[in-house]
């Protein structure tokens, strides 16, 4: 079967392991969605419930553009660069709004 990219996701590492984590993802949690904002919504969602507001900002402040990433159809987190190469091989590309060589990135809104 061959990979494809099945959504935005971000990965926030918090040195600690955690169970049901992309296979690739040893330290730190990855929240998903279809769009990386749909990501930090969850999660600042998730805070505002359960009253941890603050931490979770300061996780939120320190998950920059370095990051964010999709996860695969097998069960990879991959970042923009290695994401863009994907879904161009399965032409999974809407519009590319940063494809300027093969070195593009991808970015969500690239994605059907």
């Amino acid at each position: 079967m061959k990979e494809f990219i099945l959504c935005a996701a971000i990965h926030f590492n918090d040195g600690k392991a955690h169970e049901g984590q992309p296979k690739n993802i040893e330290s730190g949690f990855v929240v998903t969605g279809r769009r990386h904002h749909n990501c930090y919504a969850t999660l600042k969602a998730i805070a505002d419930s359960i009253g941890l507001q603050e931490r979770i900002r300061l996780i939120i402040e320190k998950a920059d553009r370095d990051h964010q990433g999709f996860i695969t159809s097998t069960d990879r987190f991959v970042l923009r660069p290695e994401a863009f190469k994907i879904a161009k091989e399965n032409n999974q590309i809407y519009h590319a709004l940063h494809d300027k060589c093969e070195d593009g990135i991808l970015i969500s809104e690239d994605l059907y």
